[in-house]
C-alpha cells in the first residue's frame, strides 16, 4: 500500500480496511475541518513510520458520509483502529503523534 495514507471511498472501505490482513488507523476529516489539518501530518507521519505494520486510511466524512453513518462518526477529526476487521478503539478530536501510537501499541506489537 506504500508509505503514505491512501484515500478511502465508501465503496472501497471494506476492501481496504475491513479485508486488511494488517491493522488499519482510519482517520475520517472534513475538508472544512481546522483540527483536521493538524492531525493530517500526523496520519502521514505514523504512515511512513509503519508502512510495513500498518495500513493508514483517510475518510473525507464530506463525500462519503455512508461509511461515516455506518460507524457513527457523529465529529471529526475521528481516528479508529481495525484489526481483523473489527473497530478496536477510537479516538475523538485532534491527538499527538504520542497519543494516537499508544492506542496504537497493542495492535502493533501482536501477532495477529
Amino acid at each position: 500500500m506504500g508509505n503514505h495514507a491512501i484515500d478511502v471511498t465508501d465503496a472501497t472501505f471494506a476492501s481496504t480496511v475491513l479485508e486488511s490482513d494488517k491493522p488499519v488507523l482510519v482517520d475520517f476529516w472534513g475538508p472544512r475541518c481546522g483540527p483536521c489539518k493538524m492531525v493530517a501530518p500526523v496520519v502521514e507521519e505514523i504512515a511512513r513510520d509503519h508502512a510495513g505494520t500498518l495500513t493508514v486510511a483517510k475518510v473525507d466524512v464530506d463525500a462519503n458520509p455512508m461509511v461515516a453513518r455506518d460507524l457513527q462518526i457523529m465529529a471529526v477529526p475521528t481516528l479508529m483502529v481495525f484489526s481483523g476487521g473489527k473497530p478496536v478503539t477510537t479516538m475523538r478530536g485532534a491527538k499527538s503523534k504520542a497519543a494516537i501510537l499508544r492506542e496504537l501499541a497493542p495492535v502493533l506489537n501482536s501477532d495477529g
